[in-house]
């Protein structure tokens, strides 16, 4: 990566949330020199340099506005003060002369009302938070808006959906900057998973179970994550979790929004990426590593899960990059 294409720029707007923010700073903005690598640089904007208010009667200095936003090799845009409203001319500007030079634009909740407001969403499909899709949809309809997904990569425009799908955004693209093996290392460090099953579907206006099965099913999914290279059944993982096979389907979809044999392949491709990035094996030994009883069915697997092909991902992310 370029010094440019290090840099990121996270926008800053009155009345809000320093989560997002923070998400956006303890990612890209904290240094890590254990990782050995040259990590990002990361300017936090506002379209007015100074003082910006926040939640909870605290204030934001910076004195950073839109020039230098238009200028980061990656901008991210944390929400909008409303998600009613246009957005301001200046940040349109901003927006569209960052995307002419190349800039790698994300959001995060509804910061993708802003980029739809700069008319960089047409013809794409995005996705935001789940209680916004559909007013997303309605203000610009030339916009394909999924409201099931925690997050999509269209290349130059990435956008995720509710605060904390933010995580996950973050974490996929320090991935596809630098691979497999440093992301994992900053998702440890984060304490979350380097990606999470299913999508924001699971999440609407879903009740809060508090169900001492929940910690079978997780006890079962651990065995399972230890145990890839081996054959694992629906009803080894339900042996595990003292259930019957019926039950444990019906409750791992209630914790997890998949099943069992869709959640375990996932499981085996991810566990895949790094036998990829960091070894010469060829695909048939890294297929029976992970557990995939033919080469042929691992390339399925991977393609759907990856869009590409085992060995195009090697290609790209051999030497760090995407």
């Amino acid at each position: 990566m370029s010094p440019v294409e290090r840099t990121v720029a996270v926008l800053a707007f009155p009345g809000m949330s320093v989560f997002e923010t923070g998400i956006v700073s303890e990612v890209f903005g904290l240094p890590r020199p254990e990782l050995n690598v040259d990590w990002y640089r990361l300017t936090v904007c506002t379209e007015r340099p100074g003082s910006v208010p926040v939640v909870g009667g605290a204030a934001l200095h910076t004195p950073y506005g839109l020039d230098a936003l238009a200028e980061a090799g990656t901008v991210v845009l944390p929400g909008v003060p409303d998600v009613t409203a246009d957005p301001s001319p200046e940040l349109v500007t901003a927006l569209r002369r960052a995307h002419r030079r190349g800039a790698r634009l994300m959001s995060i909740c509804s910061g993708a009302f802003a980029l739809a407001g700069a008319g960089l969403l047409d013809g794409r499909r995005v996705t935001t938070h789940w209680r916004y899709a559909d007013l997303l949809a309605r203000r610009h309809p030339a916009v394909t808006v999924d409201p099931d997904v925690l997050y999509l990569d269209d290349g130059d425009i990435l956008t995720s959906a509710g605060s904390a799908a933010g995580l996950d955004l973050c974490v996929h693209v320090v991935r596809r900057d630098f691979g497999a093996a440093i992301a994992n290392a900053v998702a440890r460090r984060l304490v979350i998973p380097p990606n999470r099953d299913g999508g924001q579907a699971q999440f609407i206006e879903a009740p809060v179970s508090v169900d001492p099965d929940d910690d079978r099913i997780a006890g079962s999914m651990a065995w399972a994550m230890a145990h890839l290279s081996q054959p694992v059944t629906v009803a080894a993982l339900a042996r595990r979790a003292h259930m019957s096979p019926r039950t444990y389907l019906r409750h791992f979809s209630r914790a997890t929004g998949t099943s069992p044999i869709r959640w375990l392949i996932d499981q085996r491709v991810r566990a895949s990426l790094a036998l990829l990035e960091t070894t010469d094996a060829g695909v048939e030994e890294i297929a029976t590593a992970v557990g995939f009883d033919s080469p042929v069915t691992y390339r399925h697997h991977f393609g759907r899960a990856m869009r590409t092909s085992p060995s195009a991902y090697r290609r790209a992310f051999r030497t760090g990059g995407a």
